[in-house]
């Protein structure tokens, strides 16, 4: 297996981990506020 090859996969792998946190926060201030806005708050 190439090494480069190898060293671009990990970076993707990491890209897309880190793309995945910040979407789960983002989920979560989405499902806070629709409680909010359930709650007549």
């Amino acid at each position: 297996m190439n090494i480069y090859f190898l060293i671009i996969l990990i970076l993707l792998v990491l890209i897309g981990l880190y793309a995945i946190i910040r979407n789960l926060d983002i989920i979560k201030i989405i499902l806070i506020y629709f409680k909010d806005k359930l709650l007549g708050k």
